[in-house]
């Protein structure tokens, strides 16, 4: 990729007033006109049909353009890879509205092999936690990366089990890669930094927000071959992750629960939508091996 059009890719992704798909729209456009990176703010905004926020993707625009040694600073201070380069996942690159830019802190060739997302409630059960370690060790000895949200319970359990069965995984945040959140899980992160890889689509400097989740769990279930789901609530997060799954024509596992524990009602939907019930590490790998990249 040329350097200008990452840095204008860059750019965009700092300023207000200007989504992920607007941004989709301008890297389109310039790679039907030669890779053409000389937009007036104007011609953006046409471009990427901003409507509601013009004033404000003006504003931000104009202030990053008049101060292009900050920004230049602030760029250097992150390590990412866009949709353009060879490594970007390719069953993320598959899906409506994927990222344009992937921040990044750790081993980036991790995203080249197969994932498996493990995901569910943040107040996780002893069974919850145990089916974790049922299953995961597994999933590592058929060289199959672990993706999670680095949220507390499920998620957390997971990094760390295929940590210590040593095998690899990927955490996927909704704030700035400077940002731990939940602070409970700030030491996965920082070990994650180190020896795995965590990534984001926000910027240095992004706090959590209500809409961050569900954006981040469109990149959960987009790059891996298929999402696991212990213990999920009939309203939670972990569904909507699921839902994007098999919006994206991704395996979806579920794993059933006591049937008076309102902690598993959310799996038992999911089977009952037609959900693969899932009771052992083979009712995951007899369809997984059904993909390869």
């Amino acid at each position: 990729m040329e350097e200008k059009q990452r840095d204008l890719l860059f750019k965009l992704a700092v300023c207000n007033g200007i989504g992920n798909l607007g941004i989709l729209k301008v890297l389109d456009f310039s790679m039907k006109y030669n890779n053409s990176t000389d937009f007036s703010k104007e011609e953006i905004i046409q471009i990427a049909g901003i409507t509601t926020y013009q004033k404000l993707f003006s504003e931000s625009w104009d202030h990053w353009t008049n101060d292009l040694e900050k920004l230049k600073e602030y760029q250097d201070q992150h390590t990412f890879i866009t949709i353009l380069d060879p490594i970007y996942p390719y069953y993320l690159k598959q899906i409506y509205n994927c990222p344009v830019l992937l921040f990044y802190k750790g081993n980036i060739e991790l995203l080249e092999k197969n994932c498996l997302s493990f995901i569910g409630a943040r107040g996780a059960s002893v069974y919850g936690i145990n089916v974790v370690r049922q299953l995961i060790p597994e999933m590592i000895s058929n060289d199959l990366i672990i993706v999670s949200g680095l949220a507390k319970g499920i998620d957390s359990v997971s990094h760390q089990v295929a940590m210590q069965h040593g095998g690899n995984t990927i955490g996927v945040i909704g704030t700035g890669l400077d940002i731990c959140y939940p602070k409970e899980t700030a030491h996965i992160q920082r070990k994650m930094m180190d020896e795995q890889l965590v990534i984001s689509e926000y910027t240095n400097g992004t706090g959590p927000r209500k809409y961050h989740f569900p954006m981040r769990n469109r990149i959960i279930a987009g790059m891996s071959l298929g999402t696991c789901v212990i213990e999920a609530r009939k309203k939670s997060g972990s569904l909507i992750t699921a839902q994007a799954a098999l919006e994206y024509g991704r395996e979806v596992f579920a794993v059933p629960g006591n049937l008076f524990e309102s902690q598993s009602d959310g799996c038992h939907g999911l089977i009952q939508e037609g959900a693969k019930c899932t009771i052992c590490p083979q009712d995951i790998l007899e369809e997984i091996q059904l993909f390869s990249i």
